[in-house]
């Protein structure tokens, strides 16, 4: 006897889950937690516009509003930014979940010790200040690592996305690496000349190397931008290169310009 043909729907595999659910679940996070991140740096402008409080100097109104927009700006672009590497779903939505955590952590600590009235990093007064300022440390760190894995991986297979992407999202990790060895070049800097009883020159010592990095560090925002845009218009393919390869020689030189300087200040 042959079986009687049912009308039932097949019975979906649950032991294997699609890996792009947890995925686009971290990026919605992640985009929430950039967004937040940028309003958590408005709003202290905010608060230093009524409090009059100073904009310069290592205790300042400046670092949670530089570092809360700027980190915030960095995990939204590299949460879309990756989506274009050749990176498995899982390891993916790892890489960009400890990113997440790792900027909360930065801007967490700054703006802490701004309300508190004393410096974030280089700030070894007490034993909690250390803390703070070896957190922040060991968080940049971790920053180095995570963005390099990811930079490297936009130069083993080429990145997708419209014409122009490619070239614009391995620019943009470029120069991103300038940020990275700039900054650990300021912390590695301060943190010896504060071990060595030089407290005041290491708040000093950072700020040749503060235009470099501040220059290369959104330029895997601004370039992969640029190209996404350049994709919406009618124009060639050959003129969006042209404008592309025009926008990445100018924001180079102005890297090579912000390198000078700290070269010649430092």
């Amino acid at each position: 006897m042959e079986p009687t043909a049912t009308n039932a729907p097949p019975v979906p595999d649950r032991t294997s889950p699609p890996r792009a659910v947890p995925a686009r679940r971290v990026e919605r996070l992640c985009h929430a937690t950039g967004l937040l991140l940028v309003l958590s740096g408005l709003a202290h402008l905010v608060v230093f516009a009524v409090d009059s409080g100073p904009w310069d100097g290592p205790v300042s109104w400046r670092k949670p509003v530089t570092f809360g927009v700027s980190f915030g700006a960095t995990l939204i672009a590299v949460t879309w930014v990756t989506s274009c590497l050749r990176i498995a779903p899982r390891p993916r939505a790892l890489l960009l979940a400890v990113f997440a955590a790792d900027c909360v952590v930065e801007v967490g600590g700054i703006t802490l010790q701004a309300w508190r009235g004393v410096p974030s990093h280089l700030d070894m007064e007490t034993p909690f200040d250390t803390a703070v300022s070896m957190t922040l440390a060991v968080g940049g760190g971790v920053l180095v690592v995570l963005l390099t894995v990811l930079a490297v991986a936009s130069f083993r297979h080429r990145p997708s996305g419209p014409a122009g992407m490619d070239l614009a999202v391995r620019s943009g990790f470029a120069i991103l690496l300038v940020a990275l060895a700039s900054g650990a070049a300021m912390i590695a800097r301060g943190v010896i000349l504060t071990r060595t009883g030089h407290q005041e020159a290491a708040y000093r010592s950072t700020a040749p190397l503060k235009p470099l990095h501040g220059v290369s560090l959104h330029a895997v925002l601004v370039l992969p931008a640029l190209a996404w845009l350049l994709s919406r218009t009618s124009w060639s393919e050959r003129l969006r290169r042209r404008i592309l390869y025009a926008a990445i020689g100018s924001y180079v030189t102005a890297v090579v310009g912000a390198a000078v300087w700290a070269a010649l200040t430092y």
